[in-house]
């Protein structure tokens, strides 16, 4: 189900891009552990940082999504399909952890 692009404001946007810039960095700091033999338990932590990290951008995205998307969609009278498809990812996200 193809849908539409989501306008951020310029705000929205530069804080999303700077959490995902933070990411980036951390994901290169792991390469370079690896690369430098560094212990494996702080490789690990550092993983599971990278992953909550993530894990919270999704939930941003996903919280202005409902307010937003998901509400304009009910409103409109499209909400079931809308809440069909965040739940289907949804349930994708929860496997992944």
């Amino acid at each position: 189900m193809e849908r539409e692009k989501t306008i951020r404001h310029d705000e929205e946007k530069t804080k999303l891009i700077n959490r995902l810039s933070r990411i980036e960095g951390q994901v290169r700091g792991v390469e370079r552990m690896v690369e430098e033999d560094r212990y494996c338990m702080d490789i690990l932590i550092q993983i599971r940082a990278i992953e909550s990290a993530l894990h919270n951008v999704g939930l941003e995205i996903t919280e202005r999504h409902m307010k937003h998307c998901v509400t304009d969609a009910i409103q409109t009278g499209e909400g079931d399909d809308y809440i069909e498809e965040l739940m289907r990812i949804l349930k994708q996200f929860s496997k992944s952890r």
